[in-house]
């Protein structure tokens, strides 16, 4: 069954999973129009969240960790994806480079690195890892705590091609997300295609750029459903130039959140939700959960601590936080064992494969839970269906909730490659 929802199964979403569901020829029909026109991401993952009166996606994320947090039932679904992806770009390809972040250390990473390893190879691919990480040297084999392990090598580059030793790869698919910038390595290829493109990286991307692609495939879709873009999509705001340091740019993060805060509320107003409203500023750039604070009044920015500062101030791999968006938080309100949670979709080329609920039992429905102490719990639906169940009542299927969260999930991926195309420094300009 769904996780239990504290709002009564009754609410807006059950309506908006009903109008779905009975919309589900139109959507698809939409989605593959789509598809014909533009390229989705490699692969990506979504969080989403559910209040019950509102589901929307609060990021999007184009180098995807996490694999490993697939069931095995979910396997084949990856692999065949992984398949039709490849074929799309390389049909004739035999080796596949994988580039993992530099988490040596970090063997719940490297799970799902074995993971991803697993799914090209079972999509006829012989994958090998290269590390980034300067202090690989040699091979490196690092054993994982459930007996499995993973071969870290070195790259190795000529002028134009990067691989291993004794390994030319035609394609190169990173899960590193760049946070520290664009490698000079991986620069100027010939010949190799390099998944995702280097304006994927978070030294590029900026989420305000996303959820701006976001907000116009929202309206679009809305109008095919014949309902209100608020429902699936978080308004937002954007500061340029913020430095908590030193409390420079303050003035226009308070203006933003105030202004925000005065949407949402009337938003509620307009449908007789009785929450109060809150924000998320997160840095515009980078993962990881890090960079991230709820907002519930302005007078909050007013008493930031100096712990609370810092902790906003620098992002994964020591970069500093200078631009930020200040999102519409979107309350959840799904439990998992009366613990707050919120589910993850991911996605391989233009196909949902799977996804779970991140859980984290000491954060509140109002707050981020990709934080230290979060769990994962497979998403809950029956292994023998994975389709949409017609005729099942709104909130009483596994299957037909997966399938909304599959439909906003590839909302997102759609607004990815909307923006993938936006950010392409090789694109063609026509006057």
């Amino acid at each position: 069954m769904v996780p239990h929802l504290v709002t009564a199964l009754t609410g807006p979403i059950n309506e908006l999973e009903q109008r779905v569901l009975e919309s589900m020829p139109a959507i698809e029909r939409w989605f593959r129009l789509e598809w014909m026109e533009h390229t989705p991401p490699f692969y990506s993952s979504v969080d989403l969240r559910n209040a019950g009166f509102k589901l929307a996606p609060v990021d999007t994320n184009l180098y995807p960790g996490g694999w490993n947090n697939l069931t095995p039932e979910m396997l084949p679904l990856a692999v065949q994806a992984a398949m039709a992806a490849i074929e799309k770009i390389c049909p004739e390809a035999k080796n596949l480079l994988l580039i993992p972040e530099n988490h040596t250390r970090n063997t719940f990473y490297l799970s799902n690195v074995v993971q991803l390893q697993r799914i090209f190879t079972q999509a006829g691919l012989n994958v090998r890892l290269g590390t980034l990480n300067p202090e690989v040297t040699e091979p490196t084999t690092v054993s994982l705590p459930n007996g499995e392990s993973v071969l870290l090598e070195p790259l190795e580059r000529t002028p134009r091609r990067l691989g291993l030793k004794n390994f030319d790869p035609c394609t190169i698919l990173v899960n590193n997300d760049l946070s520290a910038g664009t490698p000079a390595i991986l620069e100027n290829l010939h010949e190799q295609y390099l998944l995702p493109p280097l304006h994927a990286g978070w030294s590029v991307r900026r989420k305000s750029k996303h959820f701006e692609a976001y907000e116009e495939v929202a309206k679009r879709f809305a109008k095919l459903l014949g309902m209100d873009p608020w429902l699936i999509n978080p308004m937002f705001e954007r500061c340029g130039e913020v430095n908590f340091a030193d409390g420079t740019g303050m003035d226009c993060l308070r203006t933003n959140v105030e202004s925000l805060l005065l949407k949402i509320k009337r938003k509620y107003k307009e449908y007789g939700i009785n929450e109060k409203p809150f924000v998320v500023v997160k840095a515009d750039n980078g993962t990881y959960g890090m960079g991230i604070m709820t907002v519930r009044d302005v007078s909050d920015l007013d008493v930031l601590n100096r712990k609370a500062r810092n902790k906003m101030n620098v992002i994964k791999d020591g970069q500093s936080v200078s631009e930020v968006i200040i999102q519409e938080g979107v309350l959840t309100n799904e439990r998992i064992n009366d613990a707050v949670a919120e589910p993850v979709v991911y996605m391989l080329d233009r196909y949902v494969v799977g996804g779970f609920y991140r859980v984290h039992a000491e954060r509140g429905v109002d707050e981020n839970l990709n934080a230290p102490g979060a769990s994962f719990v497979p998403l809950a639906f029956d292994q023998s269906s994975y389709m949409a169940q017609l005729g099942a009542q709104p909130g009483a299927s596994s299957p037909n909730r997966f399938y909304m969260y599959g439909v906003i999930g590839r909302l997102a991926m759609l607004a990815a490659a909307y923006e993938l195309e936006a950010t392409d420094p090789n694109a063609e300009v026509y006057d």
